[in-house]
């Protein structure tokens, strides 16, 4: 991967990661909680309204799902190629000085 490339896949990873960090804390505190709140007997359906996209006034319902899919399949997919770049990298030093 050319060094552009390589700049272009970062810059592309830093501009998702901060958009994404609210949704995704937000289900999965959300998710979890309900989650003990539901085997302890107790309902607590406003954090499953939560859970799903429900805003009060702003309803997401029907595209918030896919919106954290969409945003979480993008840093994995960055994250993992950059991982790789990282490695190849390294294994080349490896390889000049050995």
């Amino acid at each position: 991967m050319t060094s552009r490339k390589s700049s272009q896949l970062r810059q592309l990873h830093r501009a998702i990661a901060p958009i994404m960090t609210l949704p995704l804390l937000l289900a999965a505190f959300t998710g979890s909680i309900y989650q003990i709140t539901d085997l302890s007997g107790n309902e607590a359906k406003w954090l499953l309204e939560i859970h799903k996209g429900n805003f009060g006034i702003l309803k997401l319902e029907a595209i918030y799902p896919f919106l954290n899919a969409l945003g979480l399949l993008a840093l994995v997919a960055t994250g993992i190629s950059m991982w790789l770049q990282m490695r190849r990298h390294s294994r080349r030093r490896l390889e000049r000085i050995e």
